[in-house]
């Protein structure tokens, strides 16, 4: 262990470095996903959801594969993954590290501060451009002048379009990584209109990333649509920035003024980017890598608060909150003896109607335990079976949270089902 904020503590290794190593002792080609703790090095932020240990998933390809094409595969893999999730509005941000590059030295930033440059513009998404200008003078040494030429240009964000505007400034053209680059960005808009994901990417200059890591793309997922839900639940914050990468100097999370800051939502949920030269510090031989990192607990962070949020919508009208702890739809039931083989029968129709449903597994139960049950874990309907509903070839569907209880036939059941599941 060694001194941290007066503790001493055992730093995790972040996942990309066992899995570079691992790449460099077998020079695989690989594609991969992998779930696991890693730790932060700055001070965590408790109310903020910024832990010193914390969950994160990354998902990478090693390989010297053509320009763009895993890099457009990874953003269709986060911009699925975060649909799916169902976490509202969101926004992949992208830049080019070589971009940055061209655009320091066009401004005048010396070669030994590129990086300590890139660590303030990184921080355009939490204080506002006066606030990272003053950083970048009075802290980065920068002349002022060269600051607001920095400001010129991080202030450009879009799509394709700002391609051609960025090869008409004059101080870029003789660049030729900026050229690359240029041609790169290109090609990843043409692959990502191909997938059909390009109007949830924009082209930001201010996304920074302040790592020597990466050395190519860089991107960046942020959700926009969730400012005053998180902000109303102090105890409930996201996780900290997860990184496709060792991390290096943290950022503080004061906020600036919203209006200066078009994308900020409760910050990112996903980052990463190309990083070809990792695998060559444990090998002879060079293969390049990119990747992504999701931020599990921040993401879980979020889900927990919009979950609070409809708790205190829904009792706000008087209505009984219900908390579903399970993705179970229908409970089916049954108080009399001898209809365990019906129970078990009826939850194989109904799972092979996609339906999601399970039953006791004791032979007998009362069936006061049974909706019980059913209120504690939030299973909207169950389907009750006893020898009455069996002469008759019927089920009584019941809405547990109105106890509502109705006769419906066999063969109507799935339908029924459907129906009610789909006014929830």
């Amino acid at each position: 262990g060694r001194p941290f904020g007066g503790q001493s503590v055992l730093s995790l290794t972040p996942i990309q470095v066992p899995f570079a190593r691992y790449v460099a002792m077998t020079g695989l080609w690989i594609k991969r996903y992998q779930v696991a703790k890693v730790f932060r090095r700055d001070t965590p932020r408790m109310t903020r959801g910024r832990y010193r240990e914390f969950y994160q998933c990354d998902f990478d390809i090693a390989g010297d594969y053509d320009a763009m094409i895993p890099e457009a595969e990874i953003i269709h893999v986060v911009q699925e993954i975060i649909h799916e999730l169902d976490l509202g509005s969101f926004l992949i941000k992208v830049n080019h590290r070589k971009i940055l590059d061209a655009v320091f030295d066009a401004c005048g930033v010396p070669a030994g501060k590129f990086r300590a440059a890139c660590s303030c513009v990184d921080k355009l998404d939490k204080l506002s451009w006066n606030e990272v200008r003053d950083e970048l003078v009075m802290c980065k040494g920068l002349d002022s002048a060269v600051a607001d030429r920095i400001g010129q240009f991080v202030d450009l964000r879009g799509g394709e379009e700002l391609l051609e505007k960025l090869r008409a400034f004059d101080e870029l053209r003789d660049s030729e990584p900026l050229k690359q680059a240029l041609l790169d960005m290109e090609k990843l808009f043409h692959y990502l209109k191909l997938l059909g994901i390009q109007n949830t990417v924009s082209f930001d200059l201010s996304l920074a990333r302040g790592l020597d890591y990466y050395t190519g793309l860089i991107y960046e997922c942020v959700l926009t649509g969730e400012h005053s839900l998180l902000d109303s639940l102090p105890s409930l914050g996201s996780e900290g920035e997860s990184e496709a990468a060792p991390p290096a100097e943290e950022d503080d999370d004061e906020e600036g003024p919203a209006e200066e800051r078009p994308c900020v939502g409760v910050g990112s949920v996903a980052g990463g980017g190309r990083y070809d030269n990792l695998v060559g510090l444990y090998s002879r031989s060079k293969v390049p890598c990119v990747g992504v990192s999701i931020g599990v607990e921040r993401i879980f962070s979020i889900l927990e608060a919009r979950e609070v949020a409809r708790k205190q919508e829904v009792e706000s009208r008087g209505e009984r909150y219900v908390f579903r702890k399970c993705d179970t739809q229908v409970f089916v039931a049954s108080a009399q003896k001898n209809m365990v083989d019906e129970r078990i029968k009826l939850c194989g129709e109904l799972w092979a109607a996609g339906i999601k449903a399970e039953t006791g597994y004791r032979t007998l139960a009362r069936m006061l335990s049974q909706m019980q049950f059913c209120e504690a874990e939030g299973i909207p309907l169950a389907v009750v079976i006893g020898t009455d509903e069996l002469e008759k070839g019927e089920v009584s569907l019941r809405v547990v949270d109105t106890r509502e209880q109705v006769p419906v036939k066999r063969e109507d059941m799935v339908e029924e089902i459907r129906k009610r599941l789909a006014k929830l």
